[in-house]
């Protein structure tokens, strides 16, 4: 639990007696298992799983394992499990693996205009390169239309690549309708879903949702930093793009990262063993937050924030105040959110997911994201309104000033 009631701890000197953590959607709190059993294959089975000794034969038992805990979580085969060092990389690999191995069938993808940078700057990457890109736009809710996906589908159109759940802002794309009508249109067309915020989240089954390949990230899900994995469809025409030992079968080169691995695998069949009631703790706390967070003035929620968004992020404008000076306000009181995407935090007014839901400037540079886990409680987000009904008074007359 984040919440720290009567620690005495120490801050700058002042004694504090509260702690909110609601970036979880940057990082989350490793769980103790996942580290325990990182520790293992860091200090006990630490050999090589290439080695032919036994060494290496028990430290691949920590890769199989991990694998096959993932791949039930999905229903899928445990050779479709390719582990990368998370979810930038999982998304390189399957937009450019995808557009290497497909551009004598055409030079065309789609995708949104709220992906994440991960995936947004690859693209631009590939426009360099003469592929054509074509950008969906999304309404105020942040979500594509299915219709303008019907539209822009061609004969040459070779990968759509789309998240599931937006970063920013939790909006919940149509998935399955969307790969239903990529599927009816062209069955080669390779559909790409960046699931980095969603998994764990929801229940994902790519065969029946249509999908080719889905990033992964672990760090998300209570896993370790710099591991994640691309489920790569049987068949799915894609190529590597990084080469070495051909480890992995090729598809990705390079010493197995088996601690990461071993962690990753344990983080994953904790969050699917209790998916639905942490969703459902995580729904309440987003629907109580969003209802106090209202009551302030001069605050707007972006996005929706029923069950048909992420459970696990609230977006607010809090008009009047910069999102940085806020951020700052808070974490010195040691509560601790994010201004936009923490991949892009340090530079807010590039948001592209609020400028795209059609967010005015002064909307956009007030924006706090506020993210949960199953470990946050309704003290710390009771602190947290607490905290903000003191300061943003303050603030805003600091700012007329």
């Amino acid at each position: 639990v984040h919440a720290d009631v009567g620690t005495g701890r120490k801050n700058g000197g002042r004694m504090l007696t509260m702690e909110a953590y609601l970036d979880n959607s940057a990082t989350t709190r490793c769980s103790e298992a996942a580290k325990n059993k990182m520790v293992e294959a860091l200090t006990v089975d630490f050999g090589n799983p290439s080695s032919m000794h036994m060494k290496g034969v028990e430290a691949e038992k920590y890769v199989k394992e991990a694998a096959t805990a993932i791949a039930k979580t999905l229903r899928c085969q445990e050779k479709e499990i390719v582990f990368t060092s998370g979810g930038t990389e999982s998304n390189n690999l399957a937009i450019i693996g995808t557009a290497l191995a497909n551009q004598r069938a055409g030079r065309h993808i789609i995708t949104t205009s709220v992906e994440h940078a991960s995936v947004k700057n690859t693209m631009r990457f590939l426009e360099e390169e003469g592929f054509e890109i074509t950008y969906l736009p999304v309404d105020a809710n942040g979500e594509i239309s299915l219709e303008d996906l019907k539209r822009e589908l061609r004969e040459d159109t070779i990968l759509v690549s789309m998240m599931m759940v937006n970063n920013e802002i939790g909006a919940l794309e149509p998935i399955e309708n969307a790969g239903e009508i990529i599927k009816n249109h062209n069955p080669a067309t390779v559909f790409h879903v960046d699931a980095i915020q969603a998994y764990g989240k929801f229940q994902i089954i790519p065969k029946r949702m249509h999908i080719d390949l889905l990033s992964v990230s672990g760090h998300k899900i209570h896993g370790p930093k710099g591991i994640g994995f691309l489920y790569i469809k049987e068949k799915t025409k894609i190529r590597p793009i990084s080469f070495g030992g051909d480890q992995q079968k090729g598809m990705r080169s390079g010493t197995i990262n088996v601690p990461g691995i071993a962690g990753l695998g344990v983080a994953a069949a904790e969050a699917y063993a209790h998916l639905s009631e942490n969703a459902e703790h995580m729904y309440e706390l987003k629907a109580y937050f969003a209802d106090k967070l209202q009551k302030i003035g001069d605050v707007t929620i972006n996005g929706k924030t029923g069950h048909d968004s992420a459970p696990q992020i609230i977006s607010a404008s809090f008009l009047g105040v910069r999102s940085e000076v806020l951020l700052h306000s808070l974490e010195d009181r040691s509560i601790y959110v994010s201004a936009g995407s923490a991949c892009s935090s340090n530079h807010p007014s590039q948001s592209g997911t609020l400028l795209n839901i059609g967010l005015d400037h002064a909307h956009q540079e007030s924006t706090l994201r506020f993210s949960f886990c199953p470990e946050t409680t309704r003290e710390e987000l009771d602190y947290t309104y607490g905290v903000l009904e003191e300061l943003l008074p303050m603030l805003r007359r600091y700012t007329r000033h």
